[in-house]
């Protein structure tokens, strides 16, 4: 068997280093969206596949047997194309799918359907801070009369696209004390975060409801048919049935 690890996250990671440890066969994958991203214990292919085309080459060429999906869960495209392709090859596929966060006591959330829909619910003036990454930062352009503050992992290598933006460049993960001490010295009255689910994110979350600050919560996507895995526990078990 050789395994494939669709990474990206610190799931992701957890799981390397696991396989690596057990002597599995594997390589890991990561999509390329940070330019310095986390050290994996396994063999790691960086960038995109060009296409399905691509990702078929891949596969015949380095022998993949099986894949384990431990992407975003908002990387919508990467896993629908992934779990089309290995169907279509009889090959097993598991993608591991942490469980979206729920509302608790104190939260004020606003559920979006899209990005875009965030200006019918914040009003003009207000400080917003987007942690929702900097690819999807031409859909909040009808935030005119807002201040947005985009934190992003990298550097940012262009202008911010609105002249009401600017960039935070920041490394999680990042602790619920800290996340209330810059939210507080930022002076934000709104978080837009994508329903990603998992402990390590939540912390802006838990700071947003001690600081009172309204969320704009970004829901999933569509995600594929398929084996599910909701832990690392859970995939690693998957692996070794294999």
């Amino acid at each position: 068997m050789t395994l494939l690890l669709l990474a990206g996250t610190g799931q992701a990671v957890e799981i390397a280093s696991a396989l690596s440890k057990a002597g599995v066969d594997a390589v890991a994958s990561l999509a390329g969206a940070t330019r310095m991203p986390r050290d994996l214990a396994l063999p790691t292919r960086h960038g995109g596949f060009g296409g399905e085309s691509g990702f078929l080459q891949y596969i015949k060429d380095e022998g993949i047997t099986a894949v384990l999906d431990a992407t975003h869960p908002f990387a919508q495209s990467i896993s629908i194309r992934t779990a089309r392709v290995c169907a279509q090859k009889s090959m097993p596929y598991c993608q591991l799918l942490r469980a979206p966060w729920e509302p608790e006591a104190g939260d004020d959330w606003t559920l979006l359907d899209s990005e875009a829909d965030a200006a019918d619910h914040i009003a003009p003036g207000a400080t917003v801070f987007l942690a929702t990454g900097r690819q999807t930062l031409e859909r909040y352009a009808n935030l005119t009369g807002c201040r947005l503050i985009c934190r992003q992992i990298d550097p940012p290598d262009r202008p911010f696209p609105f002249p009401n933006g600017e960039f935070l460049v920041g490394r999680p993960p990042f602790s619920v004390e800290a996340e209330v001490e810059l939210f507080t010295r930022l002076g934000v009255d709104w978080l837009i975060v994508k329903n990603a689910g998992g402990e390590a994110p939540r912390s802006k979350l838990v700071a947003a409801r001690q600081l009172g600050i309204r969320v704009a919560m970004i829901k999933r996507p569509a995600q594929p048919p398929g084996q599910k895995a909701h832990n690392v526990k859970e995939a690693l078990a998957w692996v070794a049935g294999l």
